[in-house]
């Protein structure tokens, strides 16, 4: 694990205020922060496991299981909630059999509630990856998965 992320590492100052900008790179060259790269940057930068669990877990973005090929996320929002989002998520979740914060067992999907995506003209949203699905439908969820 040390050879792989060494170049990021290295690319750092070995400073507490470089620790979020490593977190980012490391879990973006790996999908997630695995136990073994959380040792090696506590070793590389000098600080605890602890300080870096505390700073990654307080943050959304950072995951420390292994995801999906797909993120799928469903709102939960305001306004989708009232559009149907909810009958949206148990669509998603008949479809792929995984409840939110999990991971199908072939690491084809993940699957998170989310409570707004700002899109809410668009509601019930969902979102695949970096696409956006908006108006959404129960027969549509099933059409869409297909595509993935």
């Amino acid at each position: 694990m040390r050879e792989k992320i060494l170049p990021i590492l290295q690319s750092y100052p070995r400073k507490r205020e470089s620790l979020i900008p490593v977190l980012q790179e490391v879990q973006g060259m790996l999908g997630y922060l695995p136990e073994e790269a959380v040792v090696e940057i506590a070793q590389f930068m000098g600080v605890s496991l602890s300080d870096i669990y505390g700073v990654a877990s307080f943050y959304a973005q950072f995951r420390f299981q292994r995801q999906g090929q797909y993120s799928v996320k469903v709102c939960q929002g305001t306004a989708c909630h009232v559009r149907g989002g909810t009958r949206i998520m148990s669509e998603v979740k008949q479809q792929i059999d995984i409840e939110p914060g999990q991971t199908t067992p072939d690491y084809k999907y993940s699957l998170e509630r989310v409570a707004c995506f700002g899109a809410c003209a668009l509601a019930p949203v969902m979102v695949v990856d970096k696409t956006v699905y908006g108006r959404m439908t129960t027969p549509q969820v099933k059409k869409i998965l297909a595509r993935y």
